[in-house]
């Protein structure tokens, strides 16, 4: 993870914009989950608030089927559309978690089983197995005849992928510049924004086929 900055640097600050798209982040990603637990409440087994006095035992069967619609619209899927939603899900799980590990060392200086990497007197930055990552799964998909693990090398994939991006101010500068305001935070706060509201849009077509697999072709 990132060395502590020398003493003589600016620490990164947070911008107007930087909030707004993270703000951005949270509410397209909270909204497609809340609005199709709404969705199955409404049109699925368990009964709306006003019909029931056990609210909780309903929003339990509710969140069941929610669960369900999700599982069955991911299997439904094609190849393409679940390495794409894979990739998706696991550069923004592997973004935030780079994020806030980096920022627990950085206070902590050990953050459970994360810490500063260093091999002799070399610290190695994350971007290094991130760049592995992505060329071992990516040469992995180019090279293999089968499809099928398409969707399974989209994991590491994007795990290198955000842990690449997630340094790439250090990169472009060639200096450590990860808590400075040269360190881009914007830019990289964007790149996640994107991802995750790209991974709403997937997920709300994969929510939109489950419902049809779960919900109507029973009743049907």
């Amino acid at each position: 993870m990132a060395l502590r900055p020398r003493r003589t640097r600016r620490r990164a600050v947070s911008d107007p914009l930087t909030r707004l798209l993270a703000l951005a982040a949270v509410v397209s990603t909270g909204g497609v989950i809340g609005g199709e637990l709404l969705r199955v409440w409404r049109r699925g087994d368990a009964p709306l608030p006003s019909e029931t006095s056990d609210v909780v035992a309903a929003a339990g069967t509710a969140t069941r089927q929610t669960m369900e619609v999700a599982v069955e619209g991911y299997r439904s899927g094609t190849l393409r559309e679940n390495a794409l939603f894979n990739l998706l899900l696991s550069f923004n799980v592997a973004w935030a978690t780079a994020r806030i590990s980096a920022h627990m060392i950085r206070r902590r200086g050990s953050w459970g089983p994360f810490r500063n990497a260093v091999v002799g007197r070399t610290h190695v930055h994350h971007f290094v197995p991130g760049i592995a990552l992505a060329l071992i799964a990516g040469g992995g998909a180019i090279v293999s005849r089968n499809e099928a693990i398409e969707p399974l090398l989209a994991v590491p994939f994007g795990v290198g992928a955000a842990l690449t991006l997630d340094e790439s101010a250090l990169l472009l500068r060639l200096d450590d510049v990860y808590w400075t305001e040269d360190g881009i935070l914007s830019v990289q706060i964007s790149l996640a924004s994107l991802s995750l509201v790209s991974a709403a849009a997937l997920a709300a077509r994969v929510l939109r086929r489950g419902e049809r697999r779960v919900l109507e072709e029973p009743a049907a």
